[in-house]
């Protein structure tokens, strides 16, 4: 019986393509490179930002600027994240009904930890239980440690949970994890992008992602 809902942050809760672009350009143009455009941002997202700046650079990890832009973007971002992140539509709605109705709730994401962090306190505070990003400790998305970890603290079981993502990251770690997952077209990724790479589930509204897990 489904008590736990997992989500994926970007692209799934919240949109925040335009504040990833412009911290990733300035860091390129901080260095002398030209800036990507946002429809090349947005292939690059879903795997924390180490993989995004390594995919926007020229010559990705063996640019000799790469771990300085990466520090650049980083800085950055931490200071203007907030530009014009949000969330999605009925999105709110759909987290203040899932906690009404008693299921536990978290966050897990390839975003850096402090990020993942700030951005669930300002937005969603009491209606996500736990929130999970990238870290030093435990190995990213696709790999299921942070998802697992997640089970753990809320003590409830895999069979029990469900991850609802953007990404075929997310379905990657869904199946490592050992749990269901459901996947969102109103991201980063499109419908046949999703069911090309594996998409069991996939929706298009809050609404119909709701009424998806009540049936789980």
């Amino acid at each position: 019986m489904l008590d736990t809902v997992i989500f994926d942050l970007d692209g799934t809760l919240l949109y925040t393509l335009e504040d990833l672009a412009a911290s990733t350009n300035f860091a390129l143009k901080n260095f002398g490179y030209s800036p990507r455009s946002m429809q090349e941002i947005r292939s690059f997202v879903g795997n924390g930002v180490k993989l995004l700046i390594e995919r926007a650079i020229p010559d990705g990890i063996n640019n000799k600027d790469f771990d300085e832009c990466l520090a650049v973007f980083k800085k950055h971002y931490s200071l203007n994240m907030y530009n014009n992140t949000r969330p999605y539509d009925g999105v709110m709605d759909l987290l203040r009904e899932l906690k009404k109705c008693g299921y536990k709730t978290a966050v897990v994401s390839n975003k850096f930890d402090a990020a993942v962090k700030d951005l669930c306190n300002k937005f969603f505070a009491d209606k996500i239980d736990v929130a999970v990003g990238e870290s030093s400790d435990v190995r990213k998305k696709p790999f299921p440690d942070s998802v697992l970890s997640v089970i753990k603290h809320l003590e409830t079981v895999p069979e029990n949970c469900v991850y609802v993502g953007d990404s075929e990251v997310d379905i990657q770690t869904a199946r490592n994890a050992g749990i269901r997952c459901v996947s969102v077209d109103w991201g980063y990724k499109d419908r046949d992008f999703l069911l090309k790479n594996g998409a069991s589930l996939v929706v298009s509204g809050t609404r119909e992602l709701l009424s998806e897990l009540y049936k789980l």
